[in-house]
């Protein structure tokens, strides 16, 4: 089963170390409106112990997965929950500094679903929110709440 677009009671996963960047983002979704739940994860461990611990229709709708955290980074995080049969249809945006054809590269590679370049000013960042938005919320099919094993 599918559903258009993502509703708005479906949470997204912030992974993100920075506090000022989780902060910019939260005031990022507001100005563009987007509504859903948020959950913040400090670190890729803290993500995937989150989501181990998380039954099925407790799952997020969307991941948002910045790359260069320390301990378990980004890449290995996503690594882990494309590997995972129980969240690897989960959508993956990788939101990061870094615009490494080499890490843009590995991240499809492994699964990621988007790869966005985080803009430097607040003003990009909304855009780039409002850009993400329409398409994950508006446009694309997604599976039905709970439909990821």
């Amino acid at each position: 089963m599918i559903q258009r677009p993502m509703h708005e009671s479906q949470f997204i996963l912030l992974v993100e170390d920075s506090e000022d960047d989780y902060e910019a983002t939260l005031r990022a979704f507001k100005k563009a409106n987007l509504h859903n739940p948020v959950t913040w994860c400090k670190s890729g461990q803290e993500a995937l112990d989150f989501l181990q611990r998380a039954s099925q229709v407790e799952r997020p709708g969307l991941i948002l997965l910045d790359l260069n955290m320390p301990g378990l980074d980004g890449r290995k995080t996503l690594q882990f929950i494309k590997g995972d049969s129980r969240t690897k249809r989960i959508p993956v945006i990788i939101l990061t500094t870094s615009a490494d054809e080499r890490d843009v590269e590995a991240c499809y590679q492994m699964g990621a679903n988007t790869y966005v370049q985080k803009p430097v000013s607040f003003d990009g960042l909304i855009e780039a929110i409002k850009r993400l938005k329409e398409y994950w919320f508006e446009i694309a099919l997604l599976p039905k709440d709970g439909a990821y094993e």
